[in-house]
């Protein structure tokens, strides 16, 4: 979210960007860009309140262009806001299957009102903030299904194709996300699923890891190439670098000793 923030205060000149996540209903502001004070941090925001509780009651962004005279809100966090200069604030919600898991806020303390750029560049700025979360839940949908993964009796087909599927899928995400923190935190799954399947001499490189693991879940050149964001030439280069390091002819024949040599799950 920080990085989001950070972005928007620089493509639209503003003063202060600030945002926070969702729970229970209620807002909390956790991050801030170019803040004064120190009196938005840790602010509770409950649906229905200022600006933020609005934006959470709607599902939909709003501008308000004289925070202080401002009729369609109400005002219990006034001495905050109005503490920190804000004069023209727009809020976008950041929504996932209907529900509000965070708020984002731009803010100039000028008299030039924000406008609709504002808004565009916030919108756009919340749909990449809930893909980060999707990515996020999916990891944390895996980390469950691993945990109940661990209980099963080993050599379970059942869990032994669970493990195969979640690392193609994890290594899928850890491709196609721009977050680096995520990124890391995906490809430490995806090591300890591997340190599960045993280790080989063998080396392979993240691509032809990544690619091999597509393949395995079934998926052509192209299904591979659009899900790791390569072209289809690539992915047949780094097909055929691992097909001769795992000395096979054939896709099918490099997953299976990729499996057997436990570079694979």
């Amino acid at each position: 979210m920080g990085a989001e923030l950070r972005a928007v205060r620089g493509k639209l000149d503003v003063g202060l960007t600030f945002g926070g996540r969702v729970t229970d209903g209620t807002l909390r502001i956790s991050e801030l860009q170019g803040a004064r004070t120190g009196g938005l941090r840790g602010l509770d925001v409950p649906a229905g309140s200022g600006l933020g509780g609005k934006v959470l009651d709607e599902l939909w962004p709003r501008l308000i262009s004289d925070y202080a005279t401002a009729r369609t809100i109400t005002h219990q966090f006034d001495r905050e806001v109005l503490t920190e200069g804000i004069r023209s604030v727009v809020a976008v919600p950041v929504v996932m299957s209907g529900v509000p898991r965070a708020v984002l806020y731009s803010a100039v303390r000028g008299d030039a009102p924000l406008g609709a750029r504002a808004i565009e560049v916030m919108t756009a700025a919340a749909k990449r903030l809930a893909e980060e979360f999707r990515v996020q839940d999916e990891v944390d949908r895996r980390m469950r299904l691993l945990g109940a993964d661990q209980e099963q009796p080993a050599g379970d087909p059942a869990a032994v194709e669970e493990l195969r599927v979640t690392y193609g899928e994890l290594r899928d995400l850890a491709a196609t996300t721009d977050d680096p923190a995520m990124r890391a935190r995906l490809r430490s799954l995806c090591d300890r699923l591997h340190d599960r399947s045993g280790g080989s001499g063998i080396a392979l490189s993240e691509r032809e890891t990544d690619v091999l693991a597509q393949i395995a879940l079934g998926c052509s050149n192209t299904d591979t190439a659009d899900r790791l964001g390569l072209k289809p030439e690539t992915v047949k280069s780094y097909l055929r670098n691992a097909m001769q390091k795992l000395n096979a002819r054939t896709r099918h024949q490099a997953v299976v000793n990729a499996r057997r040599q436990g570079l694979l799950p």
